[in-house]
């Protein structure tokens, strides 16, 4: 099977500049790949230029003629976007031309584009947003980030299912742990939401290892971390920014004076080393879960490589058929329970 992919190339903080050389890329390492290039034509032929015959067979371009801006409402881009890059990338995925698409464009207007366009899987009420995050010892599968900020108890549960169905795949990892993010791990602790999940989720044939506080999330005592979107987009904000001081704070410290600097020279290997494993880039692709289609947001600031990572994401979801397991293994689980 040939993955089929569209690209959103007009969506992010620099669109073509970062999704073409980004498409070369990535076809150039995965040479059983053909992707679509969603967005103004004549841009995208310029950009793209004069391309070798193994390259150029493998990449189509699809006109669209509306860009959705990054501040852009979602109601706007809806009603006023028909044929927006954005748009014309879900369509597609849609119509069955392309097996998935990815997009650094506007959350709010991709995720509500997304779910008018393809609608949720039987069983679920709402798709979340999932994505990796390093951890101590490898990585964790975190859900939902941000969109959901009023989930309820059996909103929660679907997260639960979805997350570790999606990480089982992925990872092939047979058996996922599945954590509830929450103020403590004694059962008295949490509001009545997180109380009433953790219920549920003892009543599902999971491997649901109860709750779980915010440090544990980068010891990697769960292999699925679910939250609400609102408490989930600030922990993410949060390690992102904790991420910034520490980078901060060691350049500067490094740059301090000429001792610190010839130890910076012999800590070279180690921190470069530091430096690839924290990266941001490396974990770029959030799938938008639950939907009939697989979508998968990148951050807008994405840069080549953390776009190329993104499609990735899309490449494994693609070969690994994440929303058909979901809608296959939902059904399951909720008829044992």
């Amino acid at each position: 099977m040939t993955p089929r992919i569209a690209l959103d190339a007009m969506s992010g903080d620099f669109g073509v500049e970062v999704t073409v050389p980004s498409a070369l890329q990535i076809l150039r390492e995965y040479k059983d790949l053909d992707l679509t290039l969603v967005g103004d034509a004549d841009v995208l032929k310029q950009k793209l230029g004069k391309l070798p015959a193994k390259l150029s067979q493998r990449i189509t371009i699809h006109h669209a003629s509306q860009v959705v801006e990054m501040n852009e409402k979602p109601s706007f881009a809806l009603k006023k976007k028909k044929d927006s890059s954005m748009r014309v990338a879900i369509n597609l995925v849609k119509t069955g031309e392309v097996d998935a698409c990815v997009s650094a464009g506007n959350t709010g207007a991709l995720m509500a584009t997304a779910r008018y366009v393809l609608k949720t899987l039987p069983g679920i009420d709402r798709p979340a947003i999932i994505t990796t995050i390093p951890t101590m010892y490898g990585h964790t599968h975190m859900l939902d980030l941000g969109a959901n900020v009023d989930s309820t108890s059996q909103h929660l549960l679907q997260f639960a299912v979805m997350g570790s169905i999606l990480t089982s795949a992925v990872d092939n990892i047979e058996n996922p742990k599945v954590g509830l993010l929450n103020i403590g791990e004694e059962e008295i602790k949490g509001n009545e939401q997180v109380k009433e999940t953790a219920k549920l989720l003892t009543e599902l044939p999971i491997n649901y290892i109860g709750f779980i506080e915010g440090d544990d999330i980068f010891k990697g005592t769960a292999d699925v971390v679910v939250c609400d979107g609102f408490v989930g987009n600030v922990a993410l904000k949060t390690s992102e920014g904790v991420a910034k001081v520490i980078t901060h704070y060691a350049k500067q410290s490094f740059s301090r004076n000429l001792y610190a600097r010839f130890a910076a020279l012999v800590a070279l290997p180690v921190i470069k080393n530091l430096k690839r494993k924290i990266d941001p880039r490396r974990y770029n692709g959030a799938s938008l879960l639950g939907l009939r289609g697989i979508v998968i947001k990148s951050h807008g600031g994405a840069d080549v490589v953390a776009f190329t990572q993104a499609i990735k994401e899309a490449i494994v979801e693609v070969e690994k058929n994440v929303p058909a397991r979901i809608s296959n293994q939902l059904a399951t689980l909720l008829t044992q329970n």
